[in-house]
């Protein structure tokens, strides 16, 4: 008997069947292209071979999730773990592929998990300019008997030169001040207001404050390996600005496209599965009409699970 969701259930997992119509508004891309012909795409296909017919120069952030080296099945595509120094060839390859993409003012982020993060960070560190390493608190995982229970993961931030974007009063945190200090008799980096007093603080390169993606989140997918749409937004916000090109070169599920285009950022991203693609084309589909981040709203990123009706500043 057929498993019936409940109706609170948003998973999207539509088959490649009923999302037919979604893949035909995916490209293939088999011949040079120029910006306009991948703008507000997806494209179905290898990122390895349909790389060396992009336009260099083309994006201004690019957003790296690239597959674990753990042996992991995509629905039906299977990652296989490889050696480190076998892994470390592997993302020369798609970093050589990368970085003649990305403009010269422009920045790359790079997802990992603390065994890849090894490896990866090395291999980065020799081609650009290391800006800092995030690490972002995930807190579903599996329990571990002879270790600890992995529930962080990694982000490097690079950039080309020492010329770049950066927007720190659009990722600020507003959190709820508990004891607040004040001189002279006034609040001191803090706001005071009838419904409580709060501090939008800087964010730092721990986050603490992401949710991944459930049930009966309009966001969540299917795909193992989803990235949640707050993370990403972040990191929209904090280096690009309004029309800049944000690219994928794995999209997954499509996330990165999706909060480039709840943003305000023109986007295109590659991905090899086409039941993946599919799920993209719905998000973005969604997109049009529901504009909603979880955990970012009216320009504010939110502590973690608080509703932004319980914050003071709200219109």
């Amino acid at each position: 008997m057929a498993n019936i969701k409940s109706d609170r259930n948003k998973t999207i997992d539509i088959s490649l069947e009923e999302g037919r119509h979604y893949l035909d508004r995916c490209i293939r891309v088999e011949r040079p292209v120029t910006l306009e012909d991948v703008l507000g795409r997806t494209i179905n296909g290898d990122f390895f071979k349909v790389a060396p017919f992009l336009p260099k120069g083309c994006a201004d952030l690019i957003i790296v999730d690239p597959p674990y080296n753990l042996t992991k099945e995509f629905h039906g595509i299977t990652f296989s773990r490889k050696d480190n120094d076998a892994y470390e060839d592997y993302t020369r390859q798609w970093l050589e592929l990368v970085l003649p993409l990305l403009k010269e003012d422009g920045s790359i982020y790079v997802c990992c998990d603390w065994q890849s993060s090894l490896v990866i960070g090395r291999v980065l560190a020799d081609c650009l300019k290391v800006r800092n390493r995030i690490t972002w608190q995930r807190e579903k995982g599996r329990g571990a008997k002879a270790n600890w229970k992995n529930s962080l993961e990694d982000i490097w931030f690079c950039t080309k030169s020492d010329k770049y974007v950066f927007n720190l009063d659009a990722v600020r945190i507003r959190k709820r001040v508990i004891a607040p200090y004040r001189v002279n008799g006034r609040p001191k980096d803090w706001v005071e207001t009838k419904s409580g007093n709060y501090r939008d603080t800087c964010p730092s390169n721990f986050w603490d404050d992401i949710t991944i993606p459930f049930w009966s989140m309009a966001e969540n997918t299917a795909h193992p390996t989803q990235k949640p749409e707050k993370l990403f937004a972040k990191i929209i916000l904090a280096s690009s600005n309004p029309g800049d090109v944000v690219f994928d070169p794995f999209l997954g599920s499509g996330t990165a496209s999706v909060v480039a285009k709840k943003l305000g950022r023109r986007f295109f991203g590659i991905e090899e599965n086409p039941l993946y693609c599919v799920w993209a084309e719905k998000r973005l589909e969604m997109a049009e009409t529901d504009k909603e981040i979880q955990g970012y709203s009216s320009g504010v990123f939110w502590e973690r699970n608080t509703l932004a009706d319980q914050y003071p500043g709200q219109p």
